[in-house]
Order: C-alpha cells, then structure tokens, then sequence
C-alpha cells in the first residue's frame, strides 16, 4: 500500500517538472534581434524627398504614414516606378492608380514613419 500513496505524490511532482521545463524552454526560443526592431526613422515630407532613389541615396515611399525602403527592388530602379516618384507620400496614387494596389507592401522593409510638418 505504500508505494501506492506514493504514486500521486510522483505524478505531481513530474508534472511541476515538465511544466517547469516547458517554460525554461519557451524562454530560450526568443526570436533573435533583427534590423525591425531599430530604430525608425521619423520624417517629414520636406525630408522624405530626399530619399528620392537619385545620386547614391535611398530610395523611400510613404503609404498611409507608414516609409517603406523601396531602394533594393528591381521595379523601383533609380526611384522610379510606373511614372511613380520615391521620396513622397504615395498613399492617393498606390490606392487609387495603382493596379495592385497596397499588395505589394506586404515584405518591403519598413524604416519609419512619416509625420506632419
């Protein structure tokens, strides 16, 4: 009968170590820094045109506030796209003249925010 009242003792006794085990191995699987968590950019439109995609620099487009780092995709060339300029807020022309629309965002590395002047 002894080892028998033992039993649930035991039982509970491996559940708190596999709860315990399960959290110390939740905490070691952290997602790893990357460059989204840097620091982002706060600008205004005057010094968003300077990303403009032209002489060496970046190439950066504003959609609903939101700077999108359009410099390394091979359709923005130079800063320019479908008669599209960078170093401006696009939201009107991606919204309402572009024929995919906002789709196209989804993945493009995001490097700040646009504010009011």
């Amino acid at each position: 009968m002894k080892r028998l009242s033992a039993i649930p003792g035991i039982l509970c006794i491996s559940t708190i170590l596999l709860v315990l085990a399960a959290l110390a191995a939740c905490g070691n699987n952290a997602p790893a820094p990357d460059d989204s968590s840097a620091e982002q950019l706060e600008l205004t439109a005057a010094e968003l045109a300077q990303y403009d995609g032209k002489d060496g620099q970046p190439a950066y487009i504003a959609i609903d506030g939101v700077i999108y780092d359009v410099t390394d995709v091979p359709q923005w060339k130079n800063g320019e796209h479908n008669g599209f300029t960078a170093g401006r807020d696009l939201t009107e022309e991606i919204k309402t003249i572009s024929p995919h629309g906002v789709s196209k965002l989804k993945g493009l590395p995001v490097v700040g925010r646009l504010i009011t002047d």
